[in-house]
């Protein structure tokens, strides 16, 4: 198993989504590559991620992006749906270079490429989030969510 980190804005839909592809083994609600954290929960300069545990003999890295692209707008700094904030940036992160490589092919591949606004680096660090952030849209369903309904669960029939 490998294992990449998505930021796509708040972190339930992009966990609900993630949680239903193809290859994805895991996954966890958390927070990357920010400045500081304490212990009250002040998270500085963290984007809300999805820590992504994956099976490279049925996913490829690039395949993930592409389902990825599906529920995020890359051209959106700091913004998805209504929710505003360095938290959720778009990003992808991961401690393989290899990762990192086959992510920024994925954008250079693009015509768009010029207006993409995804962060692809490594990952510096990481804090999982709370229990209760864990899983949220299949506990609470009715919470706001970003991600259309439909696009939660485009893929749960293939699984």
């Amino acid at each position: 198993m490998e294992v990449i980190y998505f930021a796509g804005g708040c972190l339930w839909g992009v966990q609900a989504f993630i949680k239903t592809l193809p290859g994805v083994m895991f996954t966890e609600a958390g927070r990357a590559n920010g400045i500081s954290h304490t212990l009250e929960g002040e998270y500085d300069g963290y984007a809300e991620c999805v820590k992504t545990e994956f099976d490279p003999t049925v996913v490829t890295v690039r395949e993930l992006m592409g389902y990825f692209f599906e529920i995020i707008d890359p051209y959106s700094l700091n913004k998805q749906g209504q929710d505003i904030g360095v938290k959720y940036r778009t990003g992808v992160y991961s401690e393989d270079p290899e990762h990192l490589t086959e992510a920024k092919a994925f954008l250079t591949e693009r015509n768009d490429y010029d207006r993409i606004v995804v962060e692809i680096g490594l990952l510096t660090n990481y804090v999982r989030s709370a229990e209760e952030h864990q899983d949220r849209l299949t506990r609470c369903p009715n919470d706001y969510c970003h991600i259309p309904d439909e696009m939660l669960s485009k893929y749960k029939q293939s699984r």
